[in-house]
């Protein structure tokens, strides 16, 4: 069989299997078992292709996944995470659009722990969104910043998916991690200067309003006792990292100690919440370890078929340069974002993208960061975003969606602006685990 009829009967299996209602991770697991039979010679492909999924699963370096997840999970549940939200509120003062900048630094802080781009747009619009507009805010004031939080979510550590992105494309974890450091800083930087660009094109857009001034002495306090320790957690695990004193696992595992430690300190650590933190982890983690699963076994059929090979060759022969191949694969991610999940796109993307990637010269932490963005500028691009529609949901009565695109459109500018720039200067991405390397 060509490589193009066994690319094609491979996908058209997973699409039959999507369309009929299977999960993303069991339509490809579905068409791996199918594929293994028709290609690996029967029952005998069936049992390769277990083997080399449960193998995958073995691996070592999944072991951060379940643990920033439950990091996550705890920082919340505890009350840790609003007792940081409202800390960051008290600080901020009389600042111009303040509520706007504790959007973008409280909700980027819920959403690199979390993993849900989408769970954190339903939680901060249902929080946050009404509160501005009671402030008298402008809507695109407080959807704005709450779509653009996605962005840093995904490439700041912790982030669960830059994990598994990192293990879907077997490249380093800890490299993928310490990649995204100086990117998402630069696009919180981005973030906060719209912001600012906004209040002073539009005062109106963010009306001043009286509230308590905090005296010095008392801010010291409120960063010291509700923000620095939270704040500690995550520079602990990027200095474990970038020093090569612990690997991914075991940063995530102080982290996830570290954080215990934080909400029994402050009383809200129970059966309860602990119970509830555990259960949430572990729903997404199984969820995560099904894709690894399909996506391993997937990756090699195609490979055992000829479809991975005969597909790069096919892209190369048309002779782009590779900026043109880049700019190609991150539309195709923008389309994909506009209706599937970041995980359902890594598992169909990666097995195809990265090594082309790689055939095209790429540096594979600089290109894994670029997918991350990608994945996170679809969810939110008109029409079609899936966090666009999370948002209606979520969003004051009377919310058009023609706001919620509008709002949206500066942010999703930062992230093209910020891929821009790594393309530019890739020691943007390459420096500091260039560091961690020596």
């Amino acid at each position: 069989m060509a490589w193009h009829e066994a690319l094609l009967f491979l996908l058209s299996v997973v699409l039959i299997l999507m369309l009929i209602g299977a999960p993303v991770a069991f339509a490809f697991i579905g068409a791996n078992l199918v594929g293994a039979w028709y290609f690996m010679g029967g029952s005998a492909g069936l049992t390769q292709v277990l083997n080399n999924g449960f193998g995958a699963l073995s691996n070592f370096g999944l072991v951060p996944i379940p643990l920033f997840l439950l990091m996550g999970e705890l920082f919340f549940r505890t009350g840790l995470g609003m007792r940081m939200f409202n800390a960051i509120d008290q600080l901020m003062g009389r600042v111009p659009g303040r509520l706007s900048y504790v959007t973008v630094v409280g909700g980027t802080a819920f959403s690199t722990l979390s993993g849900s781009s989408m769970g954190s747009t339903a939680l901060l619009g249902s929080l946050l969104v009404p509160e501005m507009e009671r402030r008298g805010y402008k809507r695109y004031m407080s959807i704005g910043p709450i779509l653009g939080t996605g962005g840093l979510a995904i490439i700041i550590p912790p982030s669960a998916i830059a994990v598994l992105l990192a293990t879907l494309a077997k490249i380093d974890i800890g490299d993928v991690l310490i990649g995204g450091i100086i990117p998402g800083l630069l696009l919180a930087a981005l973030y906060m200067l719209t912001i600012w660009l906004k209040t002073k094109l539009n005062p109106q857009a963010a009306p001043a309003y009286d509230v308590e001034t905090v005296p010095l002495a008392q801010k010291l306090k409120i960063f010291g006792r509700d923000i620095l320790p939270m704040l500690s957690i995550i520079v602990m695990i990027v200095v474990m990292m970038l020093s090569g004193f612990a690997t991914p696992s075991e940063s995530a595992a102080f982290g996830a100690l570290g954080v215990i430690v934080l909400a029994a300190l402050f009383k809200g650590l129970s059966l309860k919440s602990f119970k509830l933190s555990v259960i949430g982890a572990l729903k997404v983690t199984l969820m995560a370890y099904l894709i690894v699963f399909g996506s391993a076994t997937f990756s090699q059929l195609l490979a055992f078929s000829g479809a991975s090979s005969g597909l790069i060759q096919w892209a190369v022969s048309f002779d782009l340069s590779p900026l043109l191949m880049l700019l190609a694969m991150f539309l195709v991610l923008l389309a994909l974002g506009t209706f599937m999940e970041a995980i359902s796109i890594m598992m169909i993307t990666v097995p195809f993208f990265f090594p082309l990637a790689e055939s095209l010269g790429f540096d594979l932490v600089w290109f894994a960061i670029i997918t991350l963005v990608a994945l996170e500028v679809g969810f939110s691009t008109p029409p079609l975003g899936l966090n666009l529609f999370v948002m209606k949901g979520v969003a004051p009565p009377g919310t058009t969606m023609r706001e919620i695109y509008m709002a949206s459109i500066p942010y999703i500018a930062c992230s093209l602006l910020l891929v821009a720039l790594m393309i530019i200067f890739p020691d943007i991405v390459t420096w500091l685990p260039g560091l961690s390397a020596d």
